[in-house]
């Protein structure tokens, strides 16, 4: 299975056939506790726990973003050690929306994991499908064929990513568009909440990641959302996306919708506008 997004009937059926690797990845970037506690409270049976603050980000410098990318092979090895192997099906979900899902999804797809889907509603979903609860922590069980399977990291990065050198360029080359996944009174500066600086990116046009999501909680169909991406970027899709957002996690969202309408092929800033606005002298733009 290489669908981009699972449905909770799905999962159940998959559950009960071997290679599957199911991660809760719940967090709260106001309670950086709250994922952990869901996740004990009651989670998918068999689901591993990853936090996104802590297992899924690199060592902060206060220049890089609040959530860099760690080191990919730092990172390869996390999942060797959670009983990724190359044959795996992976399944991500978080607490609904898909925003800390679509991060791991995107993360796994950068080691060369094609095997990966979002749990397309997340533990909301799951709960409506009538699906079961497993309470407590569960660590990884790896069997000794599991410790030796196959490498889980390809030569290199599956996913494109671009530096803020190469966002700094492009404000003079305009090679591609710089698309920002924030809501849109952070985007316009008028109320920044998380980050020491509000405003955008010159030249960015902004897409609030909850657009891609229907009244269900569930992703818009692919051709909706292709629809709406197409009416916001109009021919500069030929020339290229590169995703932001406050520190790499949403555009991961915007992303995946994009890949969902069958828009392939764009690129992640991941330092984002918190590594942008942490160098005084990188242009800021506001309003709308």
């Amino acid at each position: 299975m290489n669908a981009l997004l699972i449905q909770a009937e799905e999962l159940r059926e998959r559950l009960a056939k071997p290679g599957c690797l199911v991660f809760d990845v719940r967090h709260d970037l106001a309670d950086h506790e709250a994922g952990r506690r869901a996740y004990e409270a009651g989670h998918v049976p068999g689901a591993l726990y990853l936090d996104p603050e802590t297992r899924l980000s690199g060592p902060r410098t206060g220049r890089n973003g609040r959530h860099p990318l760690p080191e990919r092979t730092e990172f390869a090895a996390l999942m060797r050690s959670q009983g990724l192997t190359a044959r795996t099906q992976v399944v991500v979900y978080d607490a609904g929306n898909g925003m800390f899902a679509a991060r791991l999804w995107w993360m796994l797809r950068w080691l060369g994991h094609e095997s990966v889907a979002v749990l397309d509603g997340g533990w909301a979903a799951w709960l409506a499908a009538g699906g079961e609860a497993e309470t407590g922590w569960r660590d990884p069980a790896l069997s000794e064929a599991q410790a030796i399977q196959g490498t889980v990291l390809s030569g290199k990065p599956s996913m494109p990513q671009v530096d803020a050198r190469a966002v700094l360029a492009n404000l003079d080359e305009r090679r591609f568009t710089v698309l920002d996944a924030r809501a849109a009174d952070r985007f316009s500066g008028a109320a920044e909440t998380l980050d020491p600086v509000g405003g955008h990116i010159p030249g960015a046009l902004n897409r609030p990641f909850q657009d891609n999501i229907g009244p269900d909680g569930r992703f818009k169909p692919p051709a909706r959302l292709r629809e709406e991406f197409e009416a916001l970027l109009g021919d500069r899709l030929d020339h290229g996306v590169v995703h932001q957002c406050g520190s790499g996690i949403t555009a991961c969202h915007n992303l995946l919708a994009m890949e969902l309408a069958g828009l392939r092929g764009s690129a992640l800033y991941p330092g984002s506008w918190s590594e942008w606005c942490s160098e005084p002298t990188r242009p800021v733009a506001q309003g709308a």
